[in-house]
């Protein structure tokens, strides 16, 4: 206030230089003139800050619409914003606020739920340790980001690659990143250079589910049916499969950044290109070897293993809903196997598929009577109450 006083003073004497004393107070020459003009209409008092409040707000609701707004969240606990507007509408017409106001008035007064985020049951927090010294000892597997043909059509491709080679198993374009469409692929795999002792893959659909118990999908599980390791990278760290993300940059410089007319002529496309990556172009890994001189199929071909749990164990079929015996439910990543039941005491059983530890679960109390009677079943039997 007083640098404004001492500036309308200067400017009033005679032959005063506006612009000088503008520069001199550090302010425009517009700001200067307005202090000037605000002086001559009103005084000392017009140097006063003044509220840069507007006159009127759009967004502003009436206290008898917030008064009626909160009274119904509180009758309607369970309503979201856009039901107790159409609420409001009823009652006020064309005065009833939106959904996204209705939104933002019950977010100021504190009546949004938060809702509690929820932790994944498989997280994996350290880098994991894989070691390739043959063929065939890891797989990695991965999608690719997609990309779109000339025509428009979505290519989604799906790549797999021994750890030990370099050799790239397959460079396959799916309709769909889904387990229905990836197992067809690695069934042919398998047929053609047999099973690998592990398959290193992200967190991803259809690979591993951070929400159920031990991260199995349906796609993984029936790997652990074929006695394969299932080694899953860090959420969010690309770089713990460094090697096959690598292979996604070159499939992107080459193939992506020039797409095809279609969809087959893209795959055709991707099927020359494994080919050169494979038996042409040499690899500093490999000491400038093609993975093609270093690849040795595996003799061992896809065959499901037989579960065989500890004695005194209960053997059970798990149902198409995910569950054992009545309604306790496991996992529907493993329906249809047979699962192992290790008795924690009480109604508490921990279930087993294979050697992946399902987790604890409760039986109800039916079941678990008759769970004591079925010592004399025999391991790996299929037990059904």
């Amino acid at each position: 206030m007083s640098s404004k006083i001492t500036f309308v003073e200067q400017a009033g004497r005679p032959g005063a230089n506006i612009a000088a004393l503008c520069r001199e107070h550090g302010i425009s020459r517009q700001t200067g003139h307005k202090w000037l003009k605000r002086y001559r209409e009103v005084g000392y008092d017009g140097l006063e800050e003044q509220s840069r409040r507007p006159r009127a707000s759009p967004l502003a609701t009436g206290e008898e619409v917030v008064a009626s707004l909160l009274a119904a969240r509180v009758k309607h606990p369970r309503w979201g914003a856009r039901k107790l507007a159409r609420l409001l509408e009823r009652q006020f017409g064309a005065l009833a606020p939106k959904e996204r106001t209705v939104a933002r008035v019950l977010e100021r007064f504190g009546q949004i739920r938060q809702r509690r985020k929820r932790r994944g049951l498989s997280v994996v927090e350290r880098a994991p340790e894989v070691v390739a010294e043959a063929s065939n000892d890891v797989w990695t597997i991965d999608f690719k980001g997609w990309w779109r043909a000339t025509d428009g059509t979505r290519c989604n491709p799906l790549t797999v690659r021994d750890a030990h080679s370099r050799y790239l198993l397959a460079l396959a374009l799916l309709p769909r990143s889904t387990a229905e469409e990836v197992r067809p692929v690695l069934e042919r795999l398998f047929r053609r250079h047999g099973i690998p002792k592990a398959i290193q893959c992200d967190n991803g659909t259809p690979f591993i589910c951070m929400r159920a118990a031990a991260g199995l999908t349906k796609l993984s599980a029936w790997w652990v049916s074929l006695g394969i390791r299932i080694v899953c990278s860090r959420p969010g760290c690309p770089q713990d499969n460094g090697a096959h993300e690598r292979v996604h940059v070159d499939i992107a410089a080459d193939l992506q950044a020039a797409p095809e007319a279609t969809l087959v002529l893209q795959q055709r496309a991707c099927n020359k290109w494994r080919q050169e990556f494979n038996h042409v172009r040499p690899h500093d890994a490999l000491r400038g070897k093609a993975p093609a001189d270093v690849y040795r199929p595996s003799p061992t071909r896809p065959k499901t293993r037989t579960p065989l749990y500890p004695p005194g164990w209960i053997t059970r079929r798990v149902k198409s809903d995910g569950t054992v015996g009545q309604g306790s439910f496991v996992s529907t990543a493993v329906a249809g196997h047979v699962v192992g039941l290790q008795a924690l005491g009480g109604l508490r059983y921990r279930a087993w598929y294979y050697d992946v530890d399902l987790g604890p679960f409760e039986m109800t109390p039916s079941i678990s009577v008759l769970s004591r009677l079925s010592h004399n079943v025999q391991p790996g039997r299929s037990v059904t109450f």
